[in-house]
């Protein structure tokens, strides 16, 4: 059985701590948090500690803060030669203190410690220095997702960025879209079915071929008439790059 511990408590942090509290191949040692722990925790009964110092003997120490804390966290472990990895997409594993035995463990999903996250279907990409290690994270992940990659860190950097586009991005202009209909009074849920189908016809379709719209057709005398209809000058401009990405992007298959 590995033994984890785990130093942070935010989102990606609650939920390793509850899927490896609830895995019978992995005994989660300790949790380690600056602060209190939320509410969330409590049916993770395991030890808590505030003090890096008071951090105990275990295969594999998981740092799991915000990226730019990671160096740091890293730097203050008082310990060397110990399994040491980070569960960020930014931060490449030779960024890490070679004082320990580096590591990264990087599920690709957004997590929200108010929202379920069914992590036996989540990603997690992985990287060692050394091929014992590697072969260690992979029984950790495996233990609690069916998805598990080899991913270097010129790869997880780029994995990073593109996850930005289809994720942060994506559910930004969810909330334009809500800013939008709410101030017709337009329920938000009614664009439910529409987000639902786009993301399921990726399954079919690449998202070149996917995509629709007046931009797609070239159809100018409906884009004029979205874009009269937008107030806000930051929507309007968001609007008219889209546009033209994606008018440029069909000029170019097209040609």
């Amino acid at each position: 059985m590995i033994s984890v511990s785990i130093i942070g408590a935010g989102n990606v942090a609650f939920h390793l701590s509850k899927a490896f509290y609830q895995s019978e191949s992995i005994h989660l040692h300790q949790i380690y948090s600056r602060s209190p722990l939320t509410e969330h925790y409590k049916n993770i009964q395991v030890p808590i500690c505030h003090s890096l110092e008071e951090l105990k003997e275990a295969d594999v120490y998981i740092i799991s803060v915000s990226d730019d804390a990671v160096i740091d966290i890293a730097s203050q472990l008082p310990f060397e030669k110990k399994l040491v990895v980070h569960t960020t997409g930014s931060v490449s594993l030779q960024d890490l203190p070679s004082k320990n035995r580096r590591g990264v463990f990087y599920p690709l999903q957004t997590f929200s410690k108010n929202k379920k996250v069914a992590l036996s279907k989540v990603p997690f990409c992985l990287e060692a220095d050394e091929e014992n290690d590697l072969e260690t994270l992979k029984s950790l992940a495996t233990a609690i997702s069916h998805s598990v990659y080899e991913i270097d860190s010129e790869q997880r950097k780029t994995i990073h960025l593109a996850a930005v586009f289809v994720s942060n991005f994506v559910n930004h202009i969810y909330h334009i879209t809500k800013d939008i209909s709410d101030q017709k009074n337009i329920p938000f849920q009614i664009f439910q079915p529409l987000m639902e189908e786009t993301l399921d016809k990726l399954q079919y379709l690449s998202p070149l071929e996917a995509q629709t719209g007046p931009a797609r057709r070239n159809d100018q005398q409906t884009i004029d008439k979205h874009l009269s209809l937008l107030d806000n000058e930051t929507y309007k401009n968001l609007y008219q790059q889209f546009t033209t990405s994606i008018l440029k992007t069909y000029e170019r298959k097209e040609l």
